[in-house]
C-alpha cells in the first residue's frame, strides 16, 4: 500500500527532463529543434563565440583587420543575443520546442538588424548625435520593444515589469506624485537616450558583458565541457563523503568549486544536487533540508570569486577598481559563508546522528593521519613552489616569462595527462543507482589535476602579468581550447588503446559542443545587461536615485541601522526572478547611491565596494526566497519535497550570509582592507570564521548540545564581538582625532599606498540642496606631489587662507562617484586616535564568553543525544 506521504512526495518530484527543462527555460533556451533549424542556431552560437575570441585577441589589432570600437561590438553582441532569444525561447508554455515557427524568424531577423542598427550606421548617427532621423526613431522604438520581448522569454517578467514600469516614469513623469514628479521627456529624447547613445540599453552593463563576461562564461563552459564539473562533485564526495552528514559536506564543497566557473545558481543546483540530494537523503536527511542545503550553496556560488555570477566584472566598472581588487574584497566574506554553511550541515548531522558513507578501504587511524598529513604539506610545499619559481622565473627572464610559463605548463600538463591515464576514466554516475561505498580519494583526485591548469594561466595572467580581465580570460579560454583537443588522443596514445584519429575527432566535438554551449549560456546574460541598461538610462535621464535616496532617508528618520534594513528589504524584493547579472546592475544603480549618500550624512563613510557588495549579496538572496526563489524550486523537484518548504528552510541556512554585509559594512577589514600584515590577516579570517560558525550555531539552536534560549542570545553576543569588536571599543574610547582641513596635502603626500582618508565636506550641490557629509576618499599608489595623488582620483583642491576647497572634480572620476561637487569646502579630517587601544583586544572577553557557553553544555553534551530515523528512502 502507498503511504500518504509517497503521493504527496511524488506529486513534488521533477523527472530528468523537467530538471533539465527547468535549467534550459533558465540558462539555455527551452526549443531543441532539429535537422537544419539545429544546426542554423549551433552555427550562430558558435560564430558568437568565435566572434568575441576575435575581438578579445591581440590579432585585430595586430592584422589591422575586422577592428571594433566599444559601441560597435556592443550592438553585434545584443544582435547574436536578441536573435538567439528568439530562436532558442519558446514564446509559450504551449509554443512548439521542436521547431521555430515562421513569426519568431521574423521577429529574430528585426530584433537582431534593431541591435546592430548602432553597427550598421555607425558613421551617419556619429553626424547627428540628439537628432534622429524616423528612421533611427523606428528603428529604436522597434527594437526596445523586442529586447523587452527578448526579455520575458529568456528571464520571465520581473525584469519586464520593472523596466516598463521606469520607461513610464521617464515619458509620464509630470503626472506622477509630486515626490517623485519630474519634467518628463519626450519620445524622441527618451528613445535617443535608451538606444542610439551609451546611456541607455548599450551602455557600461552591455559593454561588461561584451568584454568581459562571455570570456568567463566561456572558459567555464570549456571547462565543464572537458569534464571539470564531474571531476569537482567526485573530488567532493570522495573526500568527504565518510564524515557525520558527509553527502552534505560535499554538496557544499561542490557547490563551491562549480560556483568558481558557474554563472546561474540553478544550473549549479542541477549539477551538484542531481547526485548529492539522493545522497543527503539516503544517509539520514529531510528532504526539504536536502534541497535547502544543495540550495544554499549554490546560491553562495554566485558570491564566490572570480566569476560571483558575472557581477565581479560589473564591480570593476561600477566601483573603479582593478579586477584583481575586487576578488581580493569579495574572497573572505564568500569563503567564511562557506564554512559557515559546512558547519550548519554538521549541526544538522549532530541534531539527527547522521552518519556517512562507508569507504572502500578503511585504513588504520594512524596511516589516515599520515597520508592526511602528506597531502597537506605536499599542497603547501606545490603551493610555495608555484608561487615563488613564478615570481623568480619573471624576474629573470623579464619579457620573455610568458614563453617560459606557456612551455613549463605544457610540459606539466603533459605528465599529468601520463598520470591520469594510469588510472580509471572518471565517468557520469547515474543519480538513481545507490551509492553503497565511496570512490577512493586518492585515484579520483589524481586523474583531473590537468583541470587546473587554465586556473593557474588566468591567476598568471591576472596577477603577475597583469593582463586586463578580458585578456587574461582570452589567454586562459585559448589553453581550455588546447586541452579539449588533446586530452582523449594524448590519453589514447599513453594507454595504447583506441584509434587516434577518432580520439582527435571526439576532441573537436567537444570542442564545438562547448563553444556553443557557452554562447546559448549567454543569452540571458547578454539580454539581461541589456534590458537593465534601460534602468540605468532612467537613472541618468531623470535623476530618480536622488528621490530614492531622499525616500529612504525620511522613512529611516536618519536612524543608520534602520537605513540598512530598509535597503536590504528592498534589494531582496527587486532581486526576485532577475538573473545574477540584472540583480546586480538593478540594486547597484538604485541602492548604492542612497547607502552612500543617507551613510555619508550619518557618519558611515565606507569604501564603495562594501556598500557594493551590500546591496547584491541582498539582491542574491531572492534567489532562495519563497515565493519566487528558483533555486530552491529546482532543488526541491529532485528532493521530492514541497518547494515553499525547501525555501524557507533555505532561507534561514542562508542568514549565515544575510549577516555579513551587516558586519563588513562597519568592519571593512573583512574585505580584506586595511589589514597590514600576515598577523592581522590570519587573525582577521579565524575570528570571522568562528563568529559566523557562531551565528550559525545560533540559529540553529545547537553548539556541542541542544541550546537553551540564554546560551543562544550568548552566542549572537559572541558573534558580534568577534565580527565588530570595534563597537565596543568606541565606547571606551573615540576612535578618530579631526584634523584641520589645511592639513590635507601633508596628509595625502605622507600616507601609505593605497591608504583611505576620512574627510568632511560641506557646500551648496548642483541641485540648490545644503549637503554636509563625509567621504572616504581611496589614495591609491603613492606620487610626486599630494595634488597629483589627487588628480588620479579625478580630485582638485585649493586652500585659501584657513579653507580648503574643491576646486574641480573630474567627469567619471573616482571623486564624482563620492558625490563631491566644484565648490565644497573641506571642514576637517578624521585621522584614527594615538589613544585607543586596537580593538583586537574584545576578542579575548568573546572567546572567554564562548569557553563558558561550552562548559554549560558540555554536561549535556556527554548524554546520550536522541537519534532521529532516518526518513525513507
Amino acid at each position: 500500500m502507498t503511504r500518504p506521504d509517497d503521493r504527496k512526495q511524488d506529486s513534488f518530484e521533477l523527472s530528468d527532463e523537467e530538471l533539465k527543462k527547468i535549467v534550459a527555460e533558465a540558462d539555455t533556451g527551452g526549443r531543441r529543434p532539429t535537422g537544419l533549424t539545429a544546426r542554423l542556431l549551433m552555427l550562430t552560437a558558435l560564430a558568437w563565440s568565435l566572434f568575441q575570441l576575435w575581438i578579445a585577441s591581440p590579432l585585430p589589432f595586430s592584422l589591422g583587420v575586422f577592428v571594433f570600437n566599444d559601441t560597435e561590438a556592443r550592438a553585434i553582441h545584443l544582435a547574436f543575443a536578441v536573435f538567439l532569444a528568439f530562436a532558442a525561447y519558446p514564446a509559450l508554455k504551449r509554443s512548439p520546442r521542436d521547431y521555430v515557427p515562421l513569426q519568431d524568424w521574423a521577429l529574430a531577423a528585426a530584433g537582431a538588424f534593431c541591435a546592430a542598427y548602432l553597427f550598421l550606421f555607425y558613421a551617419e548617427l556619429a553626424t547627428r548625435p540628439g537628432l534622429p532621423t524616423d528612421a533611427d526613431m523606428a528603428a529604436a522604438v522597434v527594437g526596445l520593444l523586442l529586447l523587452l520581448e527578448a526579455a520575458r522569454r529568456a528571464l520571465g517578467l520581473p525584469m519586464v515589469i520593472l523596466a516598463v514600469v521606469f520607461l513610464i516614469y521617464i515619458f509620464f513623469g509630470p503626472y506622477m506624485p509630486e515626490v517623485i514628479s519630474h519634467r518628463g521627456a519626450s519620445l524622441s529624447k527618451g528613445m535617443s537616450h535608451m538606444w542610439l547613445t551609451t546611456e541607455g540599453v548599450f551602455g557600461v552593463a552591455l559593454g561588461v558583458s561584451t568584454s568581459f563576461i562571455f570570456l568567463f562564461v566561456l572558459f567555464g563552459a570549456l571547462l565543464e565541457t572537458a569534464g571539470a564539473g564531474n571531476y569537482f562533485i567526485k573530488s567532493a564526495i570522495s573526500l568527504l563523503g565518510h564524515l557525520r552528514g558527509g553527502p552534505a559536506k560535499a554538496a557544499v564543497v561542490a557547490s563551491a568549486s562549480t560556483g568558481l566557473i558557474s554563472g546561474s545558481s540553478i544550473a549549479n543546483v542541477v549539477t551538484t544536487g542531481t547526485f548529492t540530494i539522493p545522497l543527503m537523503k539516503r544517509v539520514g536527511y529531510a528532504p526539504k533540508k536536502a534541497a535547502a542545503v544543495e540550495a544554499a550553496a549554490s546560491v553562495d556560488g554566485q558570491i564566490m570569486p572570480p566569476v560571483m555570477g558575472a557581477a565581479a566584472f560589473l564591480m570593476v566598472e561600477y566601483v573603479g577598481i582593478p579586477y584583481t581588487e575586487v576578488i581580493k574584497h569579495a574572497f573572505l566574506p564568500a569563503l567564511i559563508s562557506y564554512i559557515a554553511l559546512f558547519y550548519i550541515v554538521h549541526l544538522e548531522a549532530l541534531k539527527a546522528d547522521i552518519r556517512g558513507l562507508p569507504r572502500r578501504t578503511i585504513k588504520p587511524a594512524g596511516q589516515r593521519l599520515l597520508s592526511f598529513g602528506f597531502t597537506v604539506c605536499g599542497l603547501v610545499i606545490l603551493a610555495g613552489t608555484i608561487h615563488y619559481s613564478l615570481g623568480w622565473i619573471k624576474t629573470v627572464t623579464g619579457d620573455a616569462s610568458s614563453l617560459v610559463i606557456a612551455l613549463l605548463m605544457f610540459a606539466t600538463y603533459i605528465g599529468l595527462l601520463w598520470y591520469a591515464a594510469r588510472l580509471p576514466e572518471l565517468h557520469m554516475d547515474d543519480p538513481d543507482t545507490p551509492l553503497t561505498e565511496l570512490p577512493e580519494t586518492g585515484p579520483v583526485l589524481k586523474t583531473g589535476l590537468y583541470y587546473l591548469l587554465p586556473v593557474i594561466a588566468l591567476i598568471w595572467n591576472l596577477m603577475v602579468e597583469e593582463l586586463s580581465p578580458a585578456l587574461s580570460a582570452f589567454w586562459a579560454t585559448m589553453f581550455m581550447i588546447f586541452i579539449l583537443i588533446t586530452q582523449r588522443p594524448i590519453k589514447a596514445f599513453f594507454r595504447g588503446t583506441g584509434d587516434l584519429a577518432v580520439a582527435t575527432r571526439a576532441g573537436f566535438d567537444d570542442l564545438l559542443s562547448g563553444l556553443v554551449t557557452g554562447a546559448r549560456n549567454m543569452i540571458g546574460i547578454g539580454i539581461a545587461t541589456a534590458a537593465a541598461g534601460i534602468i540605468v538610462g532612467t537613472v541618468t535621464l531623470t535623476g530618480i536615485g536622488l528621490v530614492l535616496t531622499e525616500f529612504v532617508e525620511t522613512v529611516s528618520g536618519g536612524n543608520l541601522m534602520l537605513m540598512l534594513v530598509l535597503v536590504a528589504v528592498i534589494c531582496l524584493i527587486l532581486g526576485m526572478g532577475l538573473p545574477t547579472t540584472a540583480n546586480y546592475i538593478v540594486v547597484s544603480t538604485l541602492m548604492a547611491p542612497v547607502v552612500v549618500e543617507v551613510g555619508a550624512q550619518s557618519g558611515l563613510l565606507v569604501p564603495l565596494i562594501a556598500v557594493h557588495l551590500f546591496v547584491f549579496y541582498f539582491g542574491l538572496m531572492a534567489d532562495v526566497t519563497p515565493p519566487v526563489g528558483l533555486a530552491s524550486y529546482a532543488a526541491a523537484g529532485i528532493a521530492r519535497c514541497d518547494p515553499i518548504a525547501a525555501g524557507v528552510q533555505a532561507f534561514f541556512y542562508s542568514m549565515r550570509t544575510a549577516v555579513l554585509p551587516f558586519m563588513f559594512i562597519f568592519n571593512t577589514q573583512l574585505l580584506l582592507i586595511g589589514v597590514g600584515n600576515l598577523f592581522q590577516l590570519a587573525l582577521t579570517i579565524v575570528t570571522a570564521a568562528v563568529a559566523n560558525m557562531m551565528f550559525a550555531a545560533a540559529t540553529q539552536g545547537f553548539f556541542i548540545a541542544r541550546s537553551r534560549i540564554h546560551e543562544s542570545a550568548l552566542l549572537l553576543l559572541v558573534t558580534f564581538t568577534l565580527f565588530r569588536p570595534g563597537f565596543w571599543m568606541d565606547m571606551l574610547y573615540p576612535p578618530y582625532e579631526e584634523i584641520p582641513p589645511t592639513e590635507l596635502s601633508r596628509l595625502v603626500e605622507e600616507a601609505p599606498r593605497n591608504a583611505s582618508l576620512r574627510v568632511w565636506v560641506e557646500g551648496l550641490s548642483l541641485e540648490g540642496d545644503d549637503v554636509s557629509k563625509g567621504v572616504l576618499l581611496p589614495l591609491g599608489d603613492k606620487a610626486d606631489s599630494a595634488s597629483a595623488r589627487l588628480a588620479r582620483m579625478g580630485l582638485t583642491v585649493m586652500t585659501l587662507g584657513d579653507e580648503v576647497q574643491v576646486a574641480a572634480v573630474r567627469f567619471g572620476s573616482q571623486a564624482e562617484k563620492l558625490g563631491l561637487e566644484q565648490g565644497f569646502a573641506v571642514t576637517a579630517i578624521e585621522l584614527p586616535s594615538d589613544e585607543r587601544p586596537a580593538k583586537e583586544w574584545m576578542f579575548i572577553p568573546a572567546f572567554a564568553l564562548l569557553a563558558l557557553v561550552w562548559a554549560m553544555q558540555k554536561p549535556r553534551a556527554r548524554r546520550k543525544q536522541p537519534v532521529a530515523p532516518p526518513p525513507a528512502v
